[in-house]
């Protein structure tokens, strides 16, 4: 069993054809997405388009079928792709984003940068228009103890604390230190009962299937307490990411458990073909 962080999903073999279908723009809006939420993605696999073109890359995004975008933090990720959208004003990366027809109220940052100066952080993110500030990792050891899952929730529910004084609400991705274990629990369990659930949400990585964390079985056990998703498929037979819809998930339950769960948008996030190619089994699943 195991999982995939996101710096692997572009290096996945396997691609999947877009099969979008001769729709007119009255029978899109007919169409009910799940929840009926906008069809959004994250930006990273897209990162090296982003770095050389950011307004086409929007123009394409929107052009495959997606309504919303999940950002990367220039200074977080400027070794990534998204350096060079520092260049630009945060009102300005607004502007551009709805240009293109998209939304954006969410974007990932390095834990690093919001220690060095999370007041900044903020005052970009306001300017974009974010109500989400997410990080992919609280960044502790492999095989923490659990003062070390103590000092990490504790710094992050002051991070959320901060956060929540601006209007913006602070949430925890599932990355490597989240996926480890703690004196015979689950460090991703802990981190659940410790951070304060009116400060910090959580982003749920459907990925993590393969080694066994089942979304739909979080949402329900732990109502309220998650914000968004980041989807992939998941074919368990073969053990690997493919596109939604082409897999064995049962995504009816995980978006119907999605609401229980408190989920408020969702992000596709896989490489660029299978990303297209699951816009068209979500813009169709009823839940």
């Amino acid at each position: 069993m195991f999982s995939f962080s996101r710096r692997e999903f572009c290096k996945i073999a396997g691609t999947q054809a877009a099969a979008l279908g001769l729709l007119t723009t009255g029978a899109l809006k007919l169409r009910a997405n799940p929840l009926g939420m906008p069809i959004g993605c994250q930006t990273w696999p897209v990162r090296d388009m982003i770095a050389k073109d950011f307004p086409g890359t929007l123009k394409h995004l929107a052009a495959a079928g997606f309504k919303s975008i999940e950002l990367c933090s220039p200074v977080g990720y400027s070794d990534n792709g998204f350096g060079g959208l520092a260049k630009y004003k945060g009102s300005e990366l607004k502007q551009m984003i709805s240009d293109a027809g998209l939304s954006c109220v969410s974007s990932h940052f390095g834990i690093d940068e919001l220690r060095k100066n999370q007041e900044d952080r903020i005052a970009w993110a306001k300017d974009v228009g974010l109500t989400q500030m997410l990080v992919p990792s609280l960044d502790g050891p492999k095989t923490p103890t659990m003062d070390d899952v103590k000092r990490a929730a504790e710094e992050y529910n002051k991070m959320g604390e901060r956060a929540a004084q601006a209007g913006i609400q602070q949430g925890l991705h599932n990355e490597e230190f989240e996926l480890s274990k703690v004196d015979g629990k689950r460090t991703y369990d802990v981190l659940l009962e410790l951070l304060d659930p009116k400060l910090v949400k959580f982003q749920f990585q459907v990925s993590t299937v393969s080694e066994g964390y089942d979304a739909a079985e979080y949402f329900t056990k732990y109502p309220g307490r998650f914000v968004s998703m980041h989807v992939q498929g998941w074919d368990a037979s073969a053990k690997k990411i493919v596109a939604v819809g082409k897999d064995t998930l049962d995504w009816h339950k995980i978006f119907s458990t999605a609401k229980t769960g408190g989920i408020k948008n969702y992000f596709v996030e896989m490489n660029l073909d299978m990303m297209k190619a699951s816009v068209p089994y979500l813009r169709n699943l009823k839940v």
